[in-house]
């Protein structure tokens, strides 16, 4: 079992992992590269600013993600709970602040939507958690069953429209800037980042979900409460995608039920990109941060060329996710050249 989450000596973890010193290496050329060819608009302070309210949607869901592919399984409904839950926040919000209503019921009606979403999420969460753990389905079927589901319930709820006119309060929060310069839904996201470090690294929690995903009969026969550890980490799971649906609620001022379609690739491209075993069992927080930067820079900076079309980022992103899962096939660490050193060993 390897766990490369967070350590307590960054620069140092960094030089020693040649996956992370790849990355960093690949943020750093692609930054260069836009900032050489298209420097004014690159380099405006406006585009940063932009990308650090755009990454954070599903940055967040991403994170998600990656904890539950740590324990070999996954979670592909995190964009359906992070639209079902928004909506949710939003028809709550406006019911109990419609207009006119004074400043501290805004507050109030904001407070609890919020709380509404994370429970419901954490619900939603649950739900994933004992589907895989008890029910045994396969965490790939649940999810992709649950991501429609909640989709459902969510396009059940809005009859497929938008719910818009929230408080211009909410927005003022969760989409303004601190300062006027850092906008406040990167400062969410690098909490959650700090809370999932910390949580990966100093708990008993964090891990034995290390240990599920390494070996989960071995987790199981030396006494590990594996349902409860595969729960725990769905609703983990959960409450970061509600997260992330709370901001998007944000950016948009709106909710709607097929909001960040997309993100449900991008986010698994980004935790393999990352580092994350597939396979379960180990992980690199600081490098799924990297990739959750690589992409938005990239997707930023292709906006940039008016000739390369929305149409083709699908495609870049799968691709890009497959060449990666074959890169680590056949790296040294991968399963092709594990197979040949114990061949050679056994002969």
């Amino acid at each position: 079992m390897t766990s490369n989450i967070l350590e307590s000596r960054p620069v140092r973890a960094i030089t020693r992992d040649s996956h992370l010193v790849r990355l960093l290496g690949m943020l750093v050329a692609i930054v260069a590269l836009f900032a050489l060819v298209k420097p004014e608009s690159f380099l405006n302070l406006r585009t940063w600013q932009s990308m650090a309210i755009q990454f954070p949607e599903y940055g967040l869901l991403a994170l998600g993600v990656m904890l539950t592919m740590m324990t070999a399984g996954i979670d592909l409904s995190v964009v359906g709970i992070a639209n079902m839950t928004s909506i949710g926040a939003a028809v709550l919000m406006l019911s109990l602040a419609p207009e006119g209503a004074s400043g501290g019921q805004v507050a109030l009606a904001i407070a609890v939507s919020i709380a509404f979403a994370l429970v419901v999420g954490a619900l939603a969460g649950t739900l994933n958690g004992l589907l895989v753990a008890k029910v045994r389905i396969p965490p790939i079927l649940v999810t992709l069953g649950t991501l429609e589901l909640f989709t459902g319930i969510a396009i059940i709820i809005t009859a497929g429209k938008p719910v818009s006119g929230l408080p211009p309060a909410y927005g003022e929060v969760f989409a303004g800037k601190l300062f006027g310069v850092v906008p406040v839904p990167v400062i969410v996201f690098a909490f959650a980042v700090a809370v999932v470090g910390l949580v990966m690294n100093k708990t008993a929690f964090g891990t034995k979900i290390l240990m599920l995903g390494t070996n989960a009969t071995a987790a199981r026969l030396s006494g590990l409460n594996t349902t409860g550890l595969l729960v725990r980490t769905y609703l983990f799971s959960g409450v970061l995608a509600s997260l992330g649906g709370l901001v998007m609620l944000a950016n948009y001022n709106s909710a709607k039920a097929d909001y960040g379609s997309t993100y449900t690739l991008l986010t698994v491209l980004i935790v393999v990109l990352g580092g994350v075993n597939p396979n379960g069992g180990s992980g690199r927080l600081f490098g799924v941060v990297l990739a959750v930067l690589i992409l938005q820079v990239l997707s930023s900076g292709l906006n940039m060329f008016p000739n390369v079309s929305n149409f083709y980022r699908p495609l870049i992103w799968g691709g890009v996710l497959l060449a990666v899962m074959a890169a680590n096939y056949f790296s040294k660490d991968g399963p092709l050249l594990r197979r040949f050193s114990r061949k050679e060993r056994s002969a």
